[in-house]
Order: C-alpha cells, then structure tokens, then sequence
C-alpha cells in the first residue's frame, strides 16, 4: 500500500506538467488576442479619453531675476516665461449614444465603438485689467478653445464647435491639453470680466474603452448604448443606471469639490488625471474562465486519483500506476480542448462538447480498467458531476468561494463515510480478484 501511495504522489507531479504546460498555452493565447487589440488599435484608434472644452489665454510674463557671482557680486537680468490662463465650464453637460461594433484579426474578435456626443457648457472668465498686466509685465496672445482627445484618428466627419452660436474654425493640436483639436478666439472679443456659451458636436470612434474627464464645476453627463455588458469604472460610477439586455443608460453627476481635475490639468504632469470610464466588456472572457478552470485541474486529477485508491481498497481490485497515468492525462487534455473549441463556438457550447467527450472516453476505458460497466458508468457519474460543479464555480464568480468551500466539505464528508468502517493497519496487500 505504500508502495502504491508513493506511485500515486508521482504520477500526480507528472501530471502537474502537461497541466502547467496547457495553462501557457491558454496565457500564451491570451496575449495574442491582447496583441490583436494592440493592433486593431494602431490602425483604427485606441481607447479614447475626452477633456474639454477648457478657454486658454495664453500668456507671456516678464521676470526680474538678481543672480550673485563668487565674488559676492550681483547681476540683474530679465526673462520671458510662457504662462497661460484655464478657464472651466460653470456647468457642463453631454449627450452621448455609444454605438458598438466588432472588429476581426484571425480568430481574435475586438469590440469597438462610435461615440456620437453633445456638449453644452458655460465658461465664466476672469482676465487682469490693463494696469494689472502693466504691473505685473504679462503680455497676453491669443486665445482659444481646446478639446482633448487621446487618439484624433477617431475623429470621424467634421465636429462643429460654436461659440454664442457662432460657428468656430477647429485646428489640430489642444495646446496644454496634448492632443486633440482647438480653435482660435478673437482676442478682442473678451473683456475683462465675461463667460461664453459653447456646443459641440462630434463623433468619436475607440476601441473597448471611453474615458470623460469632469472638468466643470458642475458636470452631468447621460449615455446611452444598446451594448448590454458595460464596465462602468474610473474615479467616479453612474449616479444612475438602468441596464437590460436592450443595453444600458447612465448619468453621471460629478462637482468640482469631488473631482481634482481642475487641478490636475492646472499642473504640469497631466498624467493619471481623474475621470469616468466604459468599458465594453466582454460577456464572457474564455481565456480568462479556461485560465480559472485550468486552476481546478489538479484537484480533478487528486480526487479521481483517490476515488480510484478507495475503490482498491474496499473491492481488492488492483489498477496499475499506468492505468492511472491515462486517466490523469485524459482529464488533462479536457482544458486544451476547451480552450481551442472556445475560440470558434460559445464557450458553454464548448465546455458541454469537451465535457462530454472526456467523460465518454474516461467511462469506456474504466469500464475495462474495473472490469464493470457499472463500476465505469459509477465513475463516469462522479465525474460529470465534478464537471458540473466546475462550470458552476466559473460562471458565479462572486460565489465561486463558498460554491468551492461546500464543494470540497461534501467531498471529504463522502469520503469519510464511505472508508470508515476500513481497517487501514489490516490493508496492506491488494489482492487479485476474479473477473465479474
């Protein structure tokens, strides 16, 4: 008997390598559908994020410096230092409907979007009088409005920006915003003190993801889509949400005393700033339920391994050590064919098929292995129920711990019941039995 549990504790780390080498393949797969959204990404447009519109005046400001050589005398010099002035929307709102779309490289589907928005705000400003910038040396340029978007590519037709209704010229670049597109104003036409009414209407295409930087003082944005999987995620939820299969709608409602994105982009490192993000997410992601479901595939093996052990020792029916190797691999195999078949049809559709022709194969050979087809079908019945309860751990992950927990407390409380009347110092040789 010992001689046989130390076979067994073998065989299993010989398992643990095909296991650990179908689960690099199901990672390996993993990153090339990562690098099929890199690449759709590169030629279409990535992940957008949207800040704006932001009034910048830029600025020029003279400063007096006295600078002290080694020996203690002082020097006077001038410089110009490039400066600019922000100024936020008082309130800011935005219409959006999310349209989504997929996109194909080899077997890899990447999911995309167009993102048809309205955006309404205010911008009170606040410029320095004439003898303010006498005092303090500043020379103001011109100004103009700046719309950031990470990936311009997604720009699709021509947006319309207006200003009190006029229809303003848009360039490319959104100066202290990085990249995007901005306007120019007519430096004439703001006065000291004064605020200006801005639309703008644009579509924006991206892939998987969309970010809206809250840069009003108050900022209401509604979104809307006939995606029904969104991921709604960032610094900031949805106020309210309603999702259905028919999609879903959001509104967000962010104030400036919540948000530091006015401050942030104050800033000179404008990295990390805070907003609200989208994700088109994935229903069900199959690398990541086969990398989970490979996690399982020792504990598979370690029970069929001792159901098989049990089974000697109450029916003094040897199986050889490579009789258990097969079924080990053949339990094994089950994750590679999942993962292959997951990649062509939906992945319940593909667990059932690889499921099955496990199941089958594993209960014809044991029927010969124990010499019953009842004993085969016996254990063909544990294994679809250990089958079973793996899918239901994949697919309730929030309960997939206690789902787990019960699972394995039911099976020590059956094996506990069905060994307890064995007299382990008195089992020491297997014997031959005669076949049924």
């Amino acid at each position: 008997m010992l001689f046989k549990l130390l076979a067994i504790f073998i065989l299993t780390l010989l398992i643990l390598i095909p296991l650990g080498l179908i689960r690099d393949t199901v990672q390996d797969r993993q990153q090339h559908r990562q690098d099929a959204i890199a690449s759709i990404a590169a030629s279409y447009a990535g992940g957008q994020t949207i800040t704006g519109p932001v009034l910048v005046v830029p600025y020029k400001i003279k400063i007096d410096e006295v600078a002290q050589d080694a020996e203690g005398k002082k020097t006077f010099r001038s410089r110009n230092e490039n400066r600019q002035y922000l100024f936020f929307p008082k309130d800011l709102q935005m219409q959006g409907e999310l349209l989504p779309g997929e996109r194909y490289r080899g077997l890899h589907k990447v999911h995309v979007y167009e993102l048809q928005s309205s955006f309404n705000g205010r911008i009170d400003y606040q410029l320095p009088s004439a003898a303010q910038l006498a005092a303090d040396q500043i020379t103001l340029s011109h100004p103009y409005l700046a719309i950031g978007i990470s990936d311009v590519r997604g720009l699709l037709g021509s947006p319309l920006l207006k200003i009190s209704g006029q229809a303003l010229a848009l360039e490319q670049g959104a100066g202290g915003l990085g990249k995007g597109m901005h306007a120019a104003l007519p430096q004439s036409g703001l006065v000291e003190n004064g605020s200006i009414d801005v639309s703008l209407a644009m579509t924006v295409a991206g892939t998987e993801s969309l970010a809206i930087t809250p840069i009003g003082d108050n900022n209401r944005f509604e979104l809307s889509s006939s995606w029904p999987h969104p991921q709604f995620g960032g610094s900031f939820l949805p106020r309210s949400r309603s999702i259905s299969e028919q999609g879903f709608r959001a509104v967000w409602e962010v104030s400036s005393l919540a948000s530091n994105a006015q401050r942030q982009l104050r800033s000179d490192d404008k990295t990390g700033i805070e907003s609200l993000d989208i994700q088109l997410a994935e229903p069900v992601n199959i690398y990541s339920q086969a990398d989970r479901a490979t996690k399982y595939g020792l504990l598979f093996v370690l029970l069929t391994f001792v159901g098989f052990f049990i089974f000697e020792m109450i029916k003094q029916l040897p199986i050889h050590p490579i009789q258990y190797l097969l079924v080990g691999l053949g339990l094994a195999i089950f994750f590679l064919i999942l993962v292959s078949l997951s990649e062509h049809i939906p992945f319940w559709q593909a667990y059932l098929a690889a499921s099955a022709a496990c199941i089958s194969l594993l209960t014809f050979y044991l029927s010969q292995v124990l010499r019953s087809i009842g004993r085969g079908l016996g254990f063909g019945a544990m294994l679809t129920m250990l089958y079973g309860t793996l899918y239901g751990l994949l697919i309730s992950e929030d309960n997939a711990l206690m789902l787990g927990s019960l699972m394995l407390f039911v099976i020590l409380a059956v094996i506990m019941i069905v060994t307890r009347k064995i007299d382990w110092y008195q089992t020491a040789v297997i014997k031959t039995p005669q076949a049924d």
